[in-house]
Parts: C-alpha cells; structure tokens; sequence
C-alpha cells in the first residue's frame, strides 16, 4: 500500500470516528451551529482539529502498546511520555503524517497500582481478551479498523462493578464502560477570527451560548511556558444499559479547545504567516491532568 492510499484510510477512519462520536456528543454540533451563526467559520470543515484522544487499561493485550499499532501503521510517529502520579496514568502523544492530520492523545490506566479489588474487578472482565486483538485486523482495511474501534472488547460491567471501580478511579469506571470510544476532539482556536482566537475569548462565547465548561483547576489550564492554553466542556451524560438491565446516567465524551502561542523564535511574525511547526507543540502534563476531570462526577455534576 502507498503512503497516499495509506493516507487515504486513515482518513476514513478518523472519519468514522468523528462521525459516531459527533452523534454520542450533542455539544459537538451545538457548538459547530453556534460558531457558524456566530460568523466564526462558514461550515465544521473550517474546523482545525489540534487532537483526538483514546482512553485505555494497562493490561496484557491491551493498553497503549496495542492501540498505538494502528496509528503507528498509517503514519503516525509516538512523541512524548507522560505520568500522572495520583491518576496513575501513563500517556504518549503522537504526531500526525500531514499537518492537516489531528494529532493524537493515548492515555493507559496503570491497573496495577489499584488496590486488589479494583485490580480483580478489571480482571474479570479483560481478561477475555486472550490475544492483542489489533494481531487480527487488516490494518489497511478502514471499514474494519472503524468497526473495532467502536465495538466492546470485553461484557458490559455490572452497575455494581463500575460503581465500585468509580469510588477509587473514575478513569477506571469511564473505560470499563465506554472502552475504546473517541474521549474527545479538540477545536484549535488560534486560528479563529480576531475577538475569538484565544482560549479567554472563547470561552466566553462557549458561556455566553450556554455551554457547561470544565472548571478543574480553573476554566483555562495553561503550561508553564504560558504557550500552550487549553479547556473543555464538562462531559455530556449518556443512558448506560449495565448487564443486569438497569439504565444509569454515566460521562460520555466531551469536546476540548486549543490555543498554542508562537514559539518566541516566530512570536513577531502575523498570525496568518505562522505554520503549524512555528507555534508550541506537543502537551503538557499539569494541563492534561485536569482536563481529564471533564468526565469526573464533580464536573458532570453541573449537567445535572
């Protein structure tokens, strides 16, 4: 297979990604609606996607080292390690093959730093997973990689399994449930008009339409170099059917916003001159770490 036509399926499975996580998370279009009304962009292709982003478990046969494979495959490269101490999470970011091409987030729960009853409850149910299940796709076949990704690896949980996994991780609980679902994309609003190019700004538009935000270590979490900004909104709630039949509210997915700042190499420079290889790249640990919290109850609680 070609670079183009490897290039070419990969693009139908980011398009399938986005198609059925638009249709899980109803702020998506809402927000697209409210910045095409607003005169911010003429329809969603003007969108810039600054990243996706996968939540996995850190168990034999799954976890990043499986997930990554079928990025890895169509062109991506894996960048920079991440932890997160008190999540007990680890994560790597990944560049994208053409830079028009979303970058890529992967974050893995480290299951064995739980406690032995978390740890078991995890078990019972990965543990069907008896090979890396990505060994028995055809990576090259889009149809095929679209449907493993959203489709389960393992039973649903119980009401009563996930509630206790979300006592001690709530991480833990959102993947037990919504496995390998799309956890969020990310509009890039530094390319944005004037009066809505920086995450401040944005965000006021996003209150001013009504859209609940993420408010973890404020509303706008910044690297220490002051160059990269980023929020979300708070996850929307989805009806969870758990194996003995009861229905609860559980977070879903939500949707995140990005300002990367020039490097000061290229700050002089207008903003319409800058390429995307002259601003900050890559993520930043203490900026991820809350954006996490967008699924956690304490934020999903203002859905309420």
């Amino acid at each position: 297979m070609t670079t183009v036509d490897r290039i070419a399926t990969l693009e139908q499975v980011l398009g399938g990604l986005m198609r059925r996580y638009q249709e899980r998370v109803p702020d998506v279009s809402a927000i697209i609606d409210a910045m095409v009304q607003g005169g911010l962009i003429d329809g969603p292709e003007a969108i810039e996607n600054d990243h996706i982003a996968f939540r996995t478990m850190g168990v034999p046969h799954l976890g990043i080292r499986s997930l990554e494979r079928i990025f890895l495959h169509h062109g991506y490269v894996r960048r920079d390690a991440y932890q997160f101490a008190a999540k007990k999470l680890n994560a790597f970011w990944y560049a994208p093959p053409r830079d028009d091409l979303p970058r890529i987030f992967i974050s893995e729960l480290r299951v064995g730093d739980l406690s032995e009853e978390a740890q078991r409850i995890i078990s019972s149910y990965t543990d069907e997973v008896q090979g890396d299940p990505v060994d028995r796709l055809d990576l090259d076949d889009a149809a095929q990689v679209d449907a493993f990704l959203h489709r389960g690896l393992w039973r649903l949980p119980s009401w009563a399994d996930f509630s206790r996994l979300g006592e001690e991780s709530e991480y833990a609980a959102w993947v037990i449930y919504n496995r390998y679902y799309l956890n969020h994309f990310t509009v890039t609003i530094h390319n944005l008009p004037d009066g809505y190019n920086t995450i401040a700004t944005f965000n006021a538009f996003l209150k001013r339409h009504g859209f609940k935000l993420n408010d973890a270590g404020g509303e706008i979490k910044e690297s220490p170099d002051g160059k990269l900004l980023q929020s979300s909104t708070v996850a929307e709630l989805i009806d969870a059917v758990f194996a003995d039949g009861d229905t609860h509210s559980i977070s879903g997915s939500y949707v995140e916003f990005a300002e990367r700042r020039p490097l000061d190499a290229f700050a002089h420079l207008p903003a319409h001159e800058l390429r995307r290889e002259q601003r900050r790249e890559g993520f930043e640990a203490g900026n991820a770490d809350k954006i996490f919290e967008s699924t956690y109850s304490d934020q999903t609680a203002k859905r309420v």
